[in-house]
C-alpha cells in the first residue's frame, strides 16, 4: 500500500508539473514573433537561396538549393519572370509566404542555366468585392485570414475553409486544402472558385509567357483549380461568397464504441462538424456545429490554443518532456502528457470564447469569419522570439510528422475497425498521436476536378513525433506505420497533396480517375516541363523512380516502406516485420519490447483515479 501511494505521489507531482506547462501553452500572448519568410539568400539580390516548409525540414531532410528569387508586385512583372525563366529555360517553382506544404513542391529542379523561385508574397491585394453579385477577386499570395476579414466587412464570407488562416488563396486550391463539410458546394476551397488567371509559359512568338484566364465553364480550369504548381504561377482568384452568416457549436465528449458507424452519418447531420479521435482514451470529440439565425445572441471567437502566440520556454519544456519520454522508453509518462494535453484543451474550450474574451461554455455562438479558421500566432510584430508559432524552425518546439489519408464514406467504419482492433492491442502506442490531439476527422464531399477526391470521404489527419536526428526509430513506431499503411494501401486512402510522407504518395495518381485529363492540360500548358520537378513527376507517376528514396534507415521516416531489417535500425533493436493485423503492411519494430506488458496502460488508469482525472 504504502509503495502505491508513493508511486501516486510521484506521478501526481510529475502530473502537475506537465499540466502547468500546458497551462503556459493556453495562455495566448499579445505579441509574437510570426514565422520568417521561408527563402533564404546569401546576397541582397536574392541569389544563393535556399527554401524550406514550415517546420524547415522537408520529409527527406534535403536542402533546396536555388539561384534566384523574385518577389513580383503586379502580374505583369509576374508575366515577365515566366517569360524570362521560359526563354532561358530554367527550372521554376512558386513559394507562398509561409511555405506550409509540408513535401518538396516549392523545390525546383537544378538545371545548367540555375533554377528561380517566384514568391507570391507582394501579390497580396484584394482586387475587387462586389456585393451584391458576392464575387471577390485576389490575387494569389492573399492569406485566407484576409480573405476572411475582408469579405466580413461587407457582409459576406468564404463558406468553408482550412482551421488555419496563414495559408495563401494561391496555395490553398493549388493542393486541395479543405474544411469540414458535405453540404453545398463541400468543403474543399476550390470548389467557391468561379475563376482565376495563371500565366504559362509560351512560345517566341506569344513572348515567352501568357495569361490565362478561366471561368468555371472553361473545362481546363478542373485542372487548374488544384495543380500542385505544375502548370504556372495563378497570379488571380475569383470566388464566389455567401451572404455572411452565424453558427452554433458544441463539442461533446463520447466514449469511441460506435464511433466505426457514426463518422459515416455525422457529417451529414451537421453542416460544419467534425471529429476528434482520441483512440487510447477511447474517446471522441463530436464538433455539433451548425447555421443558425443571423439574430441568435452571440459573439463567439475562435483563437484555437494550437495556433496561438505561446511562451518559447514553455514550448521547450514540453518538447525535451517528449523527448525524454522517447529516449527512455517512457509510454507511461507519454500517456499522462497526453491526457493531461487533451484535458487542458478541453477545460479550456480549445481556444474558443463566448465573447471574444472567456469561454463560458457551449454552445458557442458567432459569426462565420470568427469561427471559420484561426492563427492569431502570426498577426504581430516580432518580439525576438519570446513568443512564437508552436512550429517555428528557429526554436525547441514542435517537429513532426503529419500523415493527412482521405478515405471515402464506405471504407470508413472498416478502417476505423481495424485501428480499433490495434488500439485494443497495444493502447499505450496511440498516447504519442494524442499529444498532438488525436485524429482531426474532417468530411469532403466529393469534388469534379481532376485531382481532387471524388466521393464523399473523411480525411484522417495524424499530427506525431518526430525525431531531429533522422536515425532515431520512434516508440511504437510499428503500430502508426501500420495504422499508415492500412489507410494508404489496404483502404487504397488518398494521400492530401500538402501533407504526408514519402510512402503516403506510392501510387497515389492511379487512384484518379482523369489523371490522363489533367496531363493532356498540364502538356498543353508546360510541355516544356519549366514548373515541373523531380517531385512533382514522381507523384504524379511521371519519373518511374517513384517516391520512394531506398536506403539505410529510411523506412523511420517514411521514405520507404522497409523489406530487409537496414531499412529500419536494427543496431537500435527496430527490424522489418509483419504488421500485426494487417500482415501485408512492414513496419519497423522494437524487438525489445515485451509486448505483452499492459501493465503500463493499467497502471496509468489506476495512477489518474488516485489523482482524480479518471473521467479526462
Amino acid at each position: 500500500m504504502s509503495s502505491h501511494l508513493g508511486k501516486s505521489k510521484s506521478v501526481s507531482q510529475f502530473f502537475s508539473f506537465v499540466l502547468t506547462c500546458h497551462l503556459f501553452l493556453l495562455i495566448g500572448m499579445i505579441h509574437s514573433s510570426p514565422p520568417e519568410n521561408p527563402i533564404k539568400c546569401s546576397s541582397k539580390n536574392n541569389s544563393n537561396c535556399t527554401i524550406t516548409n514550415s517546420l524547415g525540414v522537408f520529409p527527406d531532410r534535403a536542402i533546396c538549393k536555388v539561384s534566384n528569387a523574385i518577389y513580383p508586385q503586379t502580374e505583369q512583372e509576374l508575366i515577365a519572370a515566366v517569360a524570362m525563366a521560359s526563354m532561358n529555360k530554367i527550372k521554376v517553382k512558386v513559394a507562398t509566404r509561409y511555405s506550409h506544404s509540408l513535401p518538396k513542391l516549392v523545390c525546383p529542379d537544378e538545371s545548367p542555366n540555375g533554377n528561380l523561385l517566384i514568391s507570391t508574397m507582394n501579390l497580396n491585394r484584394t482586387l475587387s468585392i462586389d456585393n451584391s453579385t458576392m464575387i471577390m477577386t485576389v490575387e494569389s499570395g492573399v492569406l485566407l485570414r484576409d480573405v476572411i476579414s475582408k469579405a466580413a466587412k461587407v457582409g459576406l464570407a468564404l463558406p468553408a475553409s482550412p482551421y488555419w488562416w496563414g495559408l495563401t488563396i494561391g496555395g490553398m486550391i493549388s493542393t486541395g486544402a479543405h474544411g469540414s463539410t458535405l453540404w453545398g458546394n463541400g468543403s474543399y476551397v476550390h470548389d467557391y472558385v468561379v475563376g482565376l488567371r495563371i500565366v504559362t509559359p509560351a512560345s517566341p512568338e506569344e513572348g515567352y509567357a501568357k495569361v490565362r484566364d478561366l471561368d468555371n465553364n472553361h473545362p481546363d480550369i478542373k485542372a487548374a483549380k488544384l495543380s500542385l504548381g505544375v502548370l504556372g504561377v495563378i497570379s488571380q482568384v475569383t470566388l464566389k461568397l455567401q451572404t455572411l452568416f452565424k453558427r452554433s457549436l458544441t463539442i461533446v465528449r463520447e466514449d469511441d464504441s460506435d464511433l466505426a458507424t457514426r463518422a459515416t452519418t455525422f457529417g451529414k447531420e451537421h453542416e460544419f462538424g467534425d471529429i476528434t479521435w482520441y483512440p487510447y482514451q477511447r474517446r471522441a470529440l463530436y464538433r455539433l456545429d451548425d447555421r443558425v439565425s443571423i439574430n441568435k445572441s452571440g459573439n463567439g471567437l475562435n483563437d484555437f490554443t494550437g495556433f496561438r502566440s505561446t511562451l518559447t520556454p514553455a514550448l521547450a519544456v514540453v518538447r525535451v518532456s517528449e523527448e525524454t519520454q522517447e529516449a527512455t522508453g517512457d509510454a507511461n509518462g507519454k500517456c499522462i502528457s497526453a491526457r493531461v494535453t487533451t484535458f487542458a484543451l478541453r477545460i479550456s474550450g480549445f481556444g474558443y470564447t463566448n465573447d471574444g474574451n472567456l469561454f463560458t461554455g457551449y454552445p458557442v455562438v458567432g459569426y462565420q469569419n470568427r469561427l471559420q479558421a484561426s492563427g492569431s500566432c502570426i498577426d504581430s510584430s516580432s518580439d525576438n522570439l519570446i513568443t512564437a508559432c508552436a512550429w517555428d524552425p528557429r526554436i525547441k518546439g514542435n517537429f513532426y510528422h503529419q500523415t493527412a489519408v482521405n478515405l471515402p464514406l464506405s471504407k470508413v467504419k472498416n478502417f476505423i475497425e481495424d485501428v480499433q482492433k490495434l488500439r485494443d492491442l497495444l493502447p499505450e502506442a496511440f498516447c504519442g498521436l494524442e499529444l498532438g490531439n488525436g485524429i482531426l476527422m474532417r468530411y469532403i464531399k466529393g469534388s469534379n476536378v481532376y485531382l481532387g477526391t471524388e466521393e464523399d470521404s473523411i480525411d484522417f489527419d495524424i499530427t506525431y513525433y518526430r525525431s531531429k536526428n533522422g536515425s532515431t526509430p520512434r516508440l511504437f513506431e510499428d503500430i502508426l506505420e501500420e495504422v499508415e499503411q492500412i489507410a494508404v494501401f489496404k483502404y487504397g486512402g488518398i494521400p492530401h497533396w500538402g501533407k504526408n510522407r514519402n510512402l503516403g504518395f506510392i501510387g497515389a495518381i492511379n487512384k484518379y480517375k482523369h489523371a490522363a485529363e489533367f496531363f493532356k492540360v498540364k502538356e498543353s500548358y508546360d510541355p516544356s516541363g519549366v514548373f515541373s520537378s523531380k517531385w512533382t513527376n514522381q507523384i504524379l507517376g511521371l519519373d518511374q523512380s517513384g517516391v520512394t528514396i531506398v536506403k539505410d534507415g529510411c523506412a523511420l521516416e517514411g521514405l520507404c516502406i522497409c523489406s530487409e531489417d537496414i531499412h529500419c535500425a536494427p543496431r537500435k533493436g527496430y527490424v522489418c516485420r509483419p504488421g500485426r493485423i494487417y500482415t501485408s503492411a512492414r513496419v519497423c519494430t522494437d524487438i525489445n519490447r515485451v509486448d505483452s506488458d499492459s501493465d503500463i496502460s493499467i497502471t496509468t488508469l489506476v495512477e489518474e483515479e488516485d489523482l482524480g482525472f479518471s473521467d479526462m
